[in-house]
């Protein structure tokens, strides 16, 4: 049976950068069927961490893509990368800002050469006012952008546990690619998109502005729990499992069944729902104190009974093995052990594989270069070290 066309299959990406925020947009664009080619340099991303195409954390966001190893501070290296550019849609890039266009790959330059060209950038503060030109990392995305507060005690910032800035920002460019290819196909002619790790993180922080809104009071940890009327709670077995019950009361009634707690219904601190609001914290203890009754997998019979809210709090590990993992195809096996993500759609009911392996520095130079140039033109490159190349059965060379 033929696997279903992908609906970026035609769609070309020349990919300019490296590390996360930008690779992991463009690895989302590989795995939709775009032909993502990573323009990186003869020493290869600086996220490969010496660990060519080994690296898990590498290959997470850069599975699927080919490689093109070139040094673009020589005038045939960049003018290589100008004679690619009218064969494809997206220059997709996370150079500092004005970077590129010092190279001599800016905007304008690309839509001369390619007059319907998507030009995205990410950076990390957008191409102006007082931070434009500070470098930024993930930590930097999550700091400015106020989840280290939010995620945090009142007083007590705290990082967080993962790359939230990145992933978001990710997300956030292949979207706004996607729009662009929409709205290009429409109006016909390139188009422009900017986004960058400042602007990417407001998503994340949208319910957290509301309550600054509404309340005055910049939010922490804990201020969303009481409207939320969610509980993260140990139980006997040691495992955590979570609630959320909103303000339905059907849910509140459902929960004091399920803890064989009827009296709470008549408690005036916890019905109805704006009393339960203002009096959350009192009712955390009570909740704890039951919950350390039964073992989680009491819990969670009780609760899938009584149609409570819930989920028992996964690790890693238990999240990659869960059934419904499995069901739904989240993940697929790849070299040396790894566990690729799948994007997080379906189309006529199939999830998109990841398009390939992760390239090793360099892997397609060759068949890259040779679009536009004859071979005696791209070996002689690779002689004078503007281009690195890679084989499949040996090391780079």
């Amino acid at each position: 049976m033929t696997a279903p066309q992908k609906p970026l299959t035609g769609i070309r990406v020349l990919e300019l950068g490296g590390y996360i925020s930008m690779p992991m947009g463009g690895a989302l664009l590989a795995a939709l069927g775009a032909d993502v080619v990573k323009v990186e340099s003869p020493a290869g991303d600086d996220f490969r961490r010496r660990d060519d195409d080994r690296s898990p954390y590498f290959a997470q966001v850069n599975a699927g893509k080919r490689s093109l190893a070139v040094d673009l501070k020589t005038t045939e290296g960049l003018e290589l990368v100008k004679a690619l550019l009218p064969r494809y849609d997206v220059v997709f890039e996370n150079m500092r800002p004005g970077k590129l266009a010092a190279l001599g790959l800016g905007p304008d330059v690309c839509a001369e050469l390619n007059p319907d060209l998507v030009f995205a950038s990410v950076n990390g503060f957008g191409d102006g006012g007082p931070l434009r030109d500070r470098p930024a990392y993930d930590t930097i995305g999550q700091a400015y952008g106020g989840l280290y507060s939010i995620l945090g005690e009142p007083g007590q910032s705290q990082l967080s546990g993962t790359i939230l800035a990145d992933v978001v920002t990710g997300l956030t460019s292949a979207t706004g690619i996607l729009a662009a290819l929409v709205g290009r196909g429409r109006a016909g002619g390139g188009i422009r998109v900017d986004t960058s790790l400042y602007e990417a993180v407001s998503i994340l922080a949208t319910d957290a502005l509301s309550q600054y809104v509404d309340t005055g009071a910049d939010p922490t940890r804990t201020t969303r729990h009481p409207q939320a009327q969610n509980f993260c709670v140990p139980t006997a077995s040691g495992e955590a499992i979570a609630v959320h019950l909103s303000s339905s009361e059907k849910f509140w009634r459902n929960l004091c069944a399920a803890m064989e707690r009827p009296d709470l219904l008549d408690d005036p601190r916890f019905t109805p729902y704006r009393h339960r609001e203002a009096n959350y914290f009192a009712l955390v203890p009570i909740v704890e104190a039951e919950f350390a009754k039964r073992s989680q997998a009491e819990w969670e019979e009780l609760l899938t009974r009584f149609d409570v809210p819930f989920a028992p709090v996964q690790t890693m590990a238990t999240y990659i093995e869960h059934p419904q993992t499995e069901w739904l195809e989240l993940f697929e096996p790849a070299a040396h052990g790894m566990r690729l993500l799948r994007p997080p759609w379906r189309f006529d009911g199939t999830r998109p594989d990841r398009g390939g392996p992760t390239p090793r520095i360099g892997q397609h130079t060759r068949e890259v270069a040779g679009e536009v140039y004859d071979d005696e033109q791209v070996e002689k490159l690779i002689a004078l070290d503007v281009l690195r190349t890679a084989t499949d059965e040996g090391p780079p060379v």
